[in-house]
C-alpha cells in the first residue's frame, strides 16, 4: 500500500492535470509534503529502532555472561568501542541520508552506555545505588540528544527519567525522600525537545508530569495537589480550545493539548474522589467531585470531541470510570453479587448507547482524528 505522502503526490498531479490547481500551488504543496515527510515514523523506522534495542541488549548480555572470562582492560575497551561506534556510525549514516539506521545506532550507543555504567561500577566496586546510575544515564542520554539533535534520543532520555522516578518513588532502593528532582528533569527535557524537534518527547513529558503529581499525591497532601491539577487542567483545556492556533504554535503538540488537559483533569478528580470517597456513605465532597467530573467530560466532548477521536475515547474511558466509582461508593453495600452484575450490565449498556449516539453526531465526512 502506498504511503500517505505518495498518494497525495499522485493527487496533486491529477489536480494539476485537471486544472483544479495551478503549477505554483502544486509546487508549494509538494514542497510542504517533502518538508514534513521526515517528521513521521514509518514502519521501517520503528522496526529499525526495535532491532537496535535488541542488538544493544544482546551485546550487553553477551558481555555480562562472559564477564569473568574477559580481561578487565578488554572489558572497558569493548564497552567504549560499542558506544563510540554507535554514535560515530550513526552520525555517518545520517549524513549519507540513512536517518532511520543512524538513529538506531545512536539508540544502541545510549543503551550500551547505560549497561556500561552498571558493569563498570560492578567491576571497580564503585559506590552508589541503582537510582543514581539511572539518573546519570538519563542526563548523558539527554546531552547526546542535544549534541546530535536527535528526536529518538530525546524520547529515550524522557523514558529513562520516568524509570528513575518509578524506581525512586516505589522504594525499590530504600527511598528516604520524594524524588522532586524529576520536576527539574522534566522541565529541562521539555526545553531540549524543541531543539531536537521531538514532539513525541513533549507528549511523554506532559503525561509523565501528570503521573508525577498523582504519585506525589499518593505520598501525602492529596487534595493540595489534586485540586490545583483539576483547575490548571481545565484552564489549559479552555485555552487549547479557544486559542488553539497560537497555543499550538508555542507548544507544538500537534493540536493534542486538549487531550492531555482532559487526562490531567480526570486524574486530579480521581485523586479527589479516592481521598473523599467512603464505601459506606455518599458524602458531599465526593458528590461534588463526581458532578464536576461528569460535567467536565460532557463539556470536553462537546467542545473538542469533533476534532479529536482520541479525546472522545479518553472521555468515554473517564465516563466508564466515573460510573464504576459512583457505583462502588454508593451501591456496593446495598447489592449482592447478582445485583452487582445486573447493575454493571445496565451501566455498560447505557455507556454503549451514549458512545454510539455521540459517535454518530461527531462523525463528519471531513472529521479529523487525533
Amino acid at each position: 500500500m502506498a504511503s500517505y505522502s505518495s498518494r497525495v503526490r499522485t493527487d496533486i498531479e491529477r489536480w494539476l492535470q485537471a486544472s483544479l490547481i495551478d503549477a505554483k500551488t502544486a509546487d508549494a504543496l509538494t514542497r510542504d509534503i517533502d518538508a514534513n515527510e521526515r517528521k513521521s515514523l514509518s514502519f521501517g523506522t520503528i522496526l529499525a529502532m526495535m532491532a537496535a534495542l535488541l542488538f544493544g541488549a544482546a551485546i550487553l548480555l553477551f558481555v555480562a555472561a562472559n564477564w569473568e572470562a574477559i580481561p578487565r582492560l578488554v572489558r572497558v575497551a569493548a564497552l567504549f568501542a560499542v558506544i563510540l561506534a554507535g554514535y560515530v556510525g550513526g552520525a555517518v549514516l545520517k549524513t549519507r541520508d540513512q536517518p532511520a539506521i543512524g538513529e538506531a545506532l545512536w539508540i544502541v550507543a545510549a543503551a550500551a552506555f547505560g549497561g556500561s555504567i552498571a558493569l563498570i561500577g560492578q567491576m571497580y566496586h564503585l559506590t552508589g545505588d541503582e537510582a543514581s546510575a539511572i539518573v546519570t544515564w538519563g542526563i548523558c542520554t539527554a546531552l547526546a540528544a542535544v549534541a546530535l539533535r536527535s528526536n529518538p534520543l530525546t524520547v529515550a532520555a524522557v523514558g529513562i527519567s520516568v524509570a528513575w522516578l518509578f524506581v525512586r518513588e516505589f522504594d525499590f532502593y530504600n527511598r528516604t525522600e520524594f524524588p522532586n528532582f524529576f520536576v527539574i528533569m522534566a522541565l529541562a527535557l521539555f526545553v531540549v525537545s524543541f531543539w531536537t524537534r521531538s514532539q513525541p518527547a513533549r507528549h511523554l513529558i506532559i503525561l509523565s508530569v501528570i503521573f508525577y503529581i498523582a504519585v506525589r499525591g499518593m505520598d501525602h497532601n492529596t487534595l493540595l495537589l489534586a485540586i490545583p491539577l483539576v483547575v490548571v487542567s481545565a484552564l489549559l483545556f479552555a485555552v487549547a480550545i479557544f486559542a488553539a492556533e497560537p497555543v499550538d504554535r508555542v507548544l507544538q503538540l500537534g493540536g493534542r493539548l486538549p487531550l492531555h488537559a482532559l487526562i490531567g483533569f480526570l486524574t486530579g478528580l480521581a485523586m479527589v474522589q479516592f481521598e473523599l470517597g467512603d464505601h459506606s456513605t455518599f458524602n458531599g465532597g465526593f458528590a461534588i467531585a463526581s458532578v464536576v467530573a461528569l460535567a467536565g467530560i460532557a463539556a470536553a466532548v462537546m467542545l473538542g470531541g469533533r476534532e479529536s477521536r482520541g479525546l472522545r475515547w479518553v472521555a468515554y474511558a473517564g465516563f466508564a470510570f466515573e460510573l464504576a466509582v459512583i457505583y462502588v461508593v454508593t451501591l456496593q453495600s446495598m447489592l449482592d453479587t447478582a445485583g452487582f452484575f445486573l447493575a454493571a450490565a445496565m451501566l455498560f449498556g447505557i455507556l454503549a448507547l451514549v458512545i454510539i449516539r455521540v459517535e454518530k453526531r461527531m462523525k463528519t465526512p471531513e472529521g479529523a482524528a487525533a
